[in-house]
């Protein structure tokens, strides 16, 4: 019962940051770290898809599950001293549909997996008010089909002539950290909400049992 009330009481929290975000476009959020805790995480973890590859740390949610309180609380005591830190990305290769080639993946440990999903909701109620309405792309709750519904409103308005399909190559593997933390500042000023982002983009990845560093890129 205490996860459960955990939740709605983070989902009022979001509500509430979202509304301020929406009212106030060029509002810097300074205190957000609060909302990484234990009731959040354990959300996390139940929502979590137990079909999920595991990292490098080879641990699945049903063994994560075994000592659920025990480990989350070890991880929010780490994250207060300041001393959690995320582990490599596991790289995997899966199909690139319409071609013959493959598409990098990263592989997170599953505390990782905890932390970036909570984080996510996060960022989550703060920029879905920043973005235009005309875009899709891996935001919650839109997919094609909502695409091609407004695509179909503007390519029947007389005023278009022609449109341009184009793909910017290997954008996630291409990320320039030192521009991304600059964007992030201009909505998040918590020091350390910046410091977990980083890490998770610095961590690196291990490939066939070697690790690579990461010097741009998502992992």
């Amino acid at each position: 019962m205490l996860h459960a009330e955990g939740g709605k009481q983070m989902t009022t929290q979001l509500e509430r940051i979202a509304e301020v975000a929406r009212a106030k476009p060029k509002e810097k959020f300074t205190s957000l770290i609060h909302l990484i805790n234990k009731e959040t995480l354990i959300q996390s973890h139940k929502e979590m898809s137990g079909k999920k590859v595991a990292g490098v740390d080879e641990v699945t949610k049903e063994m994560y599950n075994e000592r659920l309180e025990e480990n989350v609380e070890e991880l929010v005591a780490k994250m207060k001293r300041q001393a959690y830190k995320p582990q490599p990305a596991k790289r995997v290769y899966i199909p690139k549909p319409g071609t013959d080639k493959k598409r990098p993946l990263g592989i997170p440990s599953y505390e990782d997996k905890l932390v970036q999903s909570t984080l996510a909701r996060t960022l989550n109620a703060i920029y879905e008010q920043d973005f235009m309405e005309c875009s899709f792309g891996f935001r919650p709750k839109r997919g094609c089909h909502d695409a091609l519904k407004l695509l179909d409103k503007i390519l029947n308005k007389s005023v278009i002539k022609y449109a341009v399909d184009a793909d910017i190559r290997g954008f996630f593997d291409n990320v320039n950290y030192e521009w991304m933390m600059k964007f992030i500042a201009h909505r998040i000023e918590d020091p350390n909400i910046q410091r977990i982002i980083s890490r998770m983009l610095k961590v690196g990845i291990i490939e066939a049992g070697i690790k690579y560093d990461t010097p741009q890129g998502t992992p």
